[in-house]
């Protein structure tokens, strides 16, 4: 298991601790409490969460002040943007993109306070997510994902997006 810093505070770029592969395929294991609390990540997870998307959808950007993330692509090819959103950090509204696949099986780690929003660049991609707390919509912010003051950069122009994420709405 690798565990690397980020330029953003708080956000770790991790190599999970299991990749095995042969003739029949690959096995990963995606997480594993005592190796990960063994190379300092103590968060206790208490919900998983896929989502499915085709190529050229973007969900996101959102997070809230609470939860923290496990961020792993299951199936296909994503790219993740993670925005810290904490007025209190001399690193807000700072940003780092991360290539995320089935192939690399790399997993980014999401404190509180940060959003994040990915871009599918697969036909499908599956987007797995542990979470240290339950799901609060009312409690989630959106940043949207083509904020001029933030300067993103998204390998697509004109992504696929919902309502929320076009007008910033919480629909």
């Amino acid at each position: 298991m690798e565990v690397n810093k980020t330029k953003l505070d708080g956000v770790l770029f991790i190599k999970p601790p299991t990749i095995f592969e042969d003739f029949r395929g690959t096995y990963v294991e995606l997480f594993n409490e005592s190796l990960y609390k063994t190379s300092g990540i103590s968060v206790h997870f208490v919900q998983d969460d896929i989502s499915v998307s085709s190529r050229h959808v973007l969900r996101g950007i959102h997070g809230d002040v609470e939860t923290w993330k496990l961020i792993s692509c299951v199936y296909g090819k994503f790219y993740l943007v993670v925005v810290n959103w904490d007025e209190t950090s001399p690193q807000y509204r700072q940003w780092e993109a991360f290539t995320l696949s089935d192939q690399n099986r790399l997993q980014i780690l999401i404190p509180p306070k940060f959003g994040n929003g990915h871009l599918v660049l697969s036909e499908v991609a599956i987007f797995h997510y542990k979470q240290s707390s339950y799901y609060n919509r009312a409690g989630q912010f959106t940043i949207l994902w083509n904020d001029p003051d933030l300067n993103l950069w998204w390998p697509v122009r004109n992504p696929i997006i919902s309502r929320r994420d076009e007008r910033n709405e919480h629909v």
